[in-house]
């Protein structure tokens, strides 16, 4: 009997879950998406479409129906006569199912 595997699976453990969103997004843009029930969060870099879906879910508790991901370009930065860049991110928008939702700002 040969024994199969899930055709998509997460490369990450449930520890490391939690380290792939890093932070909601609150721009003038993501509060027009969040109209669509889409929220923008910055993800780990290394993380993949099945990693990002997986870390919502398990951190907030809702059903996730589409991943959409980018990497914006990377900014200069300045210092003295240095230069660098700022570090790189990643972009992920999250489209939730119908009924679910994410409470970004807290209740007082």
């Amino acid at each position: 009997m040969i024994k199969r595997t899930p055709k998509y699976k997460t490369r990450l453990d449930d520890r490391t879950l939690a380290d792939v969103v890093r932070r909601p997004i609150i721009t003038e843009k993501a509060t027009i998406l969040l109209e669509n029930n889409q929220y923008v969060f910055d993800v780990d870099p290394r993380a993949n479409k099945l990693d990002i879906k997986a870390a919502i879910e398990g951190l907030f508790e809702v059903k996730v129906q589409r991943v959409n991901t980018y990497n914006p370009p990377r900014k200069t930065r300045k210092l003295g006569r240095l230069s660098g860049y700022r570090p790189q991110v990643k972009r992920a928008i999250v489209t939730l199912a119908e009924g679910s939702s994410i409470q970004l700002f807290p209740e007082v």
